[in-house]
Parts: C-alpha cells; sequence; structure tokens
C-alpha cells in the first residue's frame, strides 16, 4: 500500500511538471516574439548607464562594449564604478573609453555604505550621474543595439515607474558555466516568463533596473537598498508601492555566466535558492515541483512499469529548450546535458531548505527572512 501511494504522488508529481513544461514552451514561443523597436518623434530622452564593477571577469570588455553601440537617437552617458584602485575592472574601462564618443566615467571610490558592496559602489556612482533616465545593469549583462530604445520606450509608458529585462544564459568559463547557463536558460527562464503571464511574479532583475531620478529619490535612493542581498527585487517592491508597475519588455539579453567548477556553480546557484526561499517561500516550493525528471525516475523506480513517462518528461524538458533557443538565437549547452543539469537543479533546490548562509565574493553572508544581510 505504501509503495502504491508513494508511485501514485511521484506519478503525479511527473505528470504535473511535464504539463508546466508544455506550458513554458508555450509561453516562451509567445511571450518572446520579435517586436518592433520604438520610433522616437524628435530626440530621444538623454539616459545614464551605471555599471558597477567587480574584477577583470570573462568577456568583460565585450559585454561592456554592447552598452556602447547602440542605436539610440539620444545622448547616453556611461558610468563605471569600483571600490579599490587596484580593480583589474579599470584597465578595461581605460581600453573601451576610445569606442565611446562621449567618454566613459570611472568612479574609485572605497567608501563601504553598507553590507551590500554593490549597491553601495552605486551609491558612490551616483554623483557623476548627469540624466535624469538611469539604467543598472551587472556587469555580467551583454545587450543587442536596440536594447536602449526598448527600454527607454517601455520606460515611457504610462504607469510605468521602472523597468527590467529577461535574460539567457550564456557560458563564458568553460562546461561548467555553460551547465549554469543552461539552468538560467531552460529553466530560470521560463518560469519568469510563465510567472508573469499568470500574474503569479513581479520580477525586478539585475539584468536591468531603468528609471527615473525621481522614482530612485521617492524610494530612498540606493542608499535604502545596502543592506539586502536581493536588491534588484527590493528595488522593483519599493517602485510598486505607490501604484507603479516595473514592466518587462518583449525581450530578451544575455547572462554571462562564469563559473569555472562544480563547486564554484554550487556556490553562486545555493545564494540564489536561499535568498529567493526566504523572499518567496511558496515560489520556491512550485519551483521546485515543475521539474518532471527527478519525479518521473523515482516513480519508475518504485513502479518500474511506469518507466515510459521518462521519455515523456525528457521530451518535455526538450521542447522548453528548443522554444528558449529559437525566442534568444542562442544555445545555452547541448541538449543531452539536460539531465544531468535537472538533477543538478532539484538537488540544489533541496538544499536551500537548510542553507543558512551564502558565499557572496568570498564573504559569508546570513540572509534574514526579509532579505538582509548580515556577516
Amino acid at each position: 500500500m505504501i509503495v502504491a501511494i508513494a508511485a501514485a504522488v511521484l506519478i503525479a508529481l511527473a505528470v504535473a511538471g511535464i504539463g508546466y513544461q508544455l506550458v513554458a514552451a508555450i509561453a516562451v514561443w509567445r511571450a518572446l516574439a520579435p517586436g518592433p523597436t520604438p520610433v522616437w518623434i524628435g530626440s530621444a530622452p538623454s539616459v545614464t548607464l551605471l555599471k558597477p564593477l567587480y574584477g577583470a571577469e570573462p568577456l568583460l570588455a565585450a559585454n561592456l562594449g554592447s552598452f556602447l553601440e547602440q542605436d539610440y537617437g539620444g545622448r547616453c552617458q556611461v558610468v563605471c564604478g569600483v571600490s579599490a584602485n587596484d580593480d583589474a575592472a579599470i584597465g578595461t574601462v581605460d581600453s573601451l573609453r576610445t569606442r565611446c564618443p562621449a567618454g566613459i566615467d570611472l568612479v574609485v571610490d572605497n567608501e563601504r555604505h553598507g553590507s551590500n558592496a554593490k549597491v553601495s559602489n552605486l551609491v558612490n556612482m551616483m554623483g557623476a550621474a548627469k540624466h535624469d533616465i538611469l539604467i543598472v545593469s551587472d556587469s555580467d549583462i551583454a545587450v543587442g543595439p536596440d536594447y536602449l530604445a526598448r527600454v527607454v520606450g517601455a520606460l515611457a509608458l504610462p504607469g510605468v515607474g521602472a523597468v527590467t529585462c529577461l535574460y539567457y544564459g550564456r557560458g563564458d568559463a568553460g562546461g561548467w558555466s555553460k551547465l549554469a547557463a543552461q539552468g538560467i536558460s531552460y529553466g530560470f527562464l521560463p518560469s519568469v516568463i510563465v510567472g508573469v503571464q499568470l500574474g503569479l511574479a513581479k520580477p525586478c532583475m539585475g539584468s536591468t533596473i531603468a528609471l527615473r531620478r525621481e522614482t530612485l529619490d521617492a524610494i530612498g535612493g540606493f542608499k535604502a537598498f545596502t543592506e539586502i542581498l536581493a536588491d534588484d527585487h527590493a528595488i522593483g517592491v519599493a517602485v510598486r508601492v505607490p501604484g507603479l508597475d516595473v514592466a518587462v519588455p518583449p525581450f530578451t539579453v544575455a547572462h554571462g555566466c562564469v563559473d569555472e567548477s562544480l563547486p564554484a556553480l554550487m556556490r553562486h546557484e545555493l545564494r540564489w535558492n536561499a535568498t529567493i526561499r526566504r523572499l518567496d517561500a511558496w515560489g520556491y516550493l512550485g519551483n521546485g515541483l515543475v521539474n518532471p525528471l527527478p519525479f518521473a525516475v523515482a516513480a519508475a523506480a518504485v513502479h518500474p512499469l511506469v518507466w515510459p513517462v521518462i521519455p515523456v518528461a525528457l521530451l518535455a524538458r526538450a521542447l522548453v529548450a528548443a522554444s528558449v533557443d529559437r525566442a534568444t538565437a542562442s544555445k545555452a549547452a547541448p541538449w543531452w546535458w539536460l539531465p544531468a543539469r535537472d538533477f543538478l537543479t532539484f538537488g540544489l533546490f533541496i538544499a536551500g531548505f537548510v542553507v543558512q548562509s551564502v558565499d557572496w565574493r568570498g564573504s559569508r553572508l546570513k540572509v534574514a527572512r526579509d532579505g538582509r544581510i548580515s556577516g
């Protein structure tokens, strides 16, 4: 009796997960259909791009360079920031200055304003920002030439207080980084799209946070988020408080994954999992239970006659991968890696329930239920 109940539960979870994967494949296909780039009448508004940097990560020059090659009619100021005079990213910024007609402003300031080093960097950088439209994006993000036109166009829509961008994974440091990219492209990205379409997710992500200076001032500036690990999420929550929306335009940017080993990948993803679980426990649980392959294999182990659910689960995951690859015009990693990636994802999902602290740039930090961090 117990075996039969266990098999039934596992089969139900596997079938539900398969159904979710089919929904996700269709959602990605529809959500990321090519759309028109906004056409500006007259001069486009001036923009300040804020790029907080830390070290010379792989493809940093190419990532930053993609923001300098924009089909955009307005002025664009680029402000980069580091917290140390010997930061390796400085050399990359210096080499790119010749490609930016307006120049790139570099802020070097080691003043700390809280536990979150990235947000502390942004606080220091704001003194150099000249324009009223501010766009923050992580250093590992690469964009297409229509990025600014799309983001600023979305910000101009009525009722929009901020804009964020969907992103897919791109492995920049070998096989392990490609496995990390696969988790983003074929796991995280579809889940965000489904969540947005069903009204269950309200993302605001470090891939892009675009907002007006007056909006940033109204939520307390970057200083209000210096003790929060998931600063991007917290900014989105604050923007929505007065009734404004955080828009998610129908296109993607690339997130460069730089994990060079399995331990590095696990530390990175455990940090994400621990943060998400504390901010949205039910969403975290639901996202972990729609991974069909581990449940299909477990069901077949308990009741061998249900083995056909395994290839069906594999097919459903392949459909998601195909939909994402088409929509992003990229491929995170070979599809035959997907079973290993899905079991790794499930293992890290379980580990996310027990981890009490996270590794961030070599430091161990505790994450409270409200997302605040402490050493």
